[in-house]
């Protein structure tokens, strides 16, 4: 078969994120041609269900023809409106209004960027000309947690706590600090939700005594951590975190880029706990991958003090060419009525069962040490000692052929480093969906199991 030739165009030219440049010139690139429900189909024919929903986005699935329609016609009408100069758009109007509505009662404010990780980085901006606004510049470190994600940007990579996205970048800055993860499988105080709860609050007031709380500005967090292996605290943590930066007088920043929009169950993963942020980042379902579009929602306290903090006719300093842009406004308006009232939401909250019976029942797998989830968002932790938990050797680069054998079966999910293997279903998954799913993850597991150097790793010789 002649090599495609978009192949040697892609490796000459097209920089891909989060690879390992080299490899990946050896590799090749897989082209996806196209794209129907859960389904994808790649330029070899070969048709794929996609458990991850592109990178945890595509919630409302592919091929959704007023998504598309509602695009089609705003491109029409007005391509593109700037949000400079007091100018503004219908749509983008109509979604802040929206996203306040759907959005915990603390925010009341939206500010549109282009994804997550200018969401993250717009927060840090604000929170920055918050504290100078209010009287009080010392307020400038900020705490998240270890294996957090919050983007890729010059500061919110530092938030992020994962190596790889320091390495070579200089982070993270001095003034970004991080507290253990709560994660329930490996967590020191053992797997008592409440000894958890109380070891996270517990890290987090040491941690800004020892900063002194009159220099912390802001913890961030995400309800559960997507990127470090989908960790699921126990119910009642959020709220307990957001209790206690209230109590040490920081803000309580909520980073829903991958939990908002139905992938836990509500709207907001903040809703099923009453939490009720200063600031909170929204991205990926919020347009559902149809086009790039990301928000923070800012409480009145805080929009306040920055328009205060400036001089009659002083613009406050930060924006983007594309904040605001019309189109993804659009789309985001249309996939938050195929949530509501095209019944998304309910269908996932309907779904999730079959989803977390289906990742428990692989505990009985060889290679499965835990299985958790909420609503659509879950993961297997691959191990090679279930009674120690002990990691898989990295040399054997298992997640690689998780993947490979993965793509053999037709199946697309997210295999990290550490053999943690994420999903993250579209709320349009159906029963036969699930059923398919877990076949095809079970065999691949299976064949994985199969090969000699992983059977003996796994202490099966």
């Amino acid at each position: 078969m002649p090599t495609n030739p978009l192949v040697a165009l892609d490796r000459d030219h097209l920089i891909h994120p989060v690879v390992n440049y080299r490899a990946h010139e050896q590799r090749g690139v897989t082209i996806l041609e196209s794209g129907h429900g859960a389904y994808l189909r790649d330029t070899q024919g070969t048709e794929l269900l996609d458990a991850f929903s592109g990178l945890w986005c595509v919630n409302v699935g592919y091929g959704q023809q007023s998504v598309v329609q509602a695009a089609a016609e705003q491109m029409a009408k007005l391509p593109y409106a700037t949000g400079y100069f007091h100018y503004g758009s219908e749509p983008a109007i109509r979604l802040a209004a929206r996203l306040v509505e759907l959005a915990p009662a603390s925010l009341r404010h939206v500010y549109f960027t282009l994804g997550g990780s200018d969401a993250n980085d717009s927060a840090i901006r604000f929170i920055t000309h918050y504290y100078n606004s209010t009287g009080r510049p010392q307020k400038k470190h900020f705490i998240s947690i270890e294996r957090g994600y919050h983007g890729s940007s010059s500061q919110s990579a530092g938030l992020t706590a994962l190596a790889v996205f320091h390495q070579n970048f200089d982070l993270p800055l001095p003034s970004q600090h991080k507290i253990p993860s709560p994660y329930p499988y490996r967590n020191p105080a053992g797997s008592d939700a409440d000894a958890i709860i109380r070891a996270s609050v517990a890290a987090l007031r040491a941690k800004v005594q020892e900063l002194g709380r009159d220099n912390v500005a802001a913890f961030f967090c995400e309800p559960i951590q997507g990127s470090g292996g989908v960790i699921v605290p126990p119910k009642g943590w959020l709220k307990a975190m957001g209790d206690a930066c209230r109590e040490l007088d920081i803000l309580f920043v909520v980073d829903e880029v991958i939990t908002g929009f139905g992938r836990t169950g509500p709207m907001f993963a903040c809703e099923a706990e009453g939490a009720e942020p200063d600031l909170m980042m929204l991205a990926k379902g919020l347009t559902a991958g149809y086009a790039p579009m990301g928000a923070v929602l800012m409480s009145d306290r805080v929009y306040q003090g920055i328009a205060d903090g400036v001089a009659p006719g002083v613009p406050v300093g930060h924006g983007y060419t594309y904040s605001a842009h019309p189109v993804s406004a659009a789309i985001g308006l249309e996939v938050l009525r195929l949530y509501t009232e095209g019944g998304l939401l309910a269908n996932g909250i309907a779904q999730a069962p079959l989803f977390e019976q289906g990742l428990r029942d692989l505990l009985e797998h060889p290679l499965v040490g835990d299985a958790r989830s909420r609503g659509l968002l879950g993961a297997l932790e691959l191990v090679a000692d279930k009674s120690t938990k002990a990691r898989f050797d990295p040399a054997l680069k298992l997640h690689e052929r998780i993947a490979d054998a993965a793509y053999r079966n037709q199946v697309i999910f997210r295999a990290f480093g550490d053999n943690v293997l994420g999903f993250a279903p579209a709320l349009c998954y159906t029963q036969a969906d699930f059923e398919l799913l877990f076949a095809r993850l079970k065999k691949t597991l299976d064949e994985v199991l199969d090969q000699p150097d992983v059977y003996r790793a796994a202490g099966k010789s």
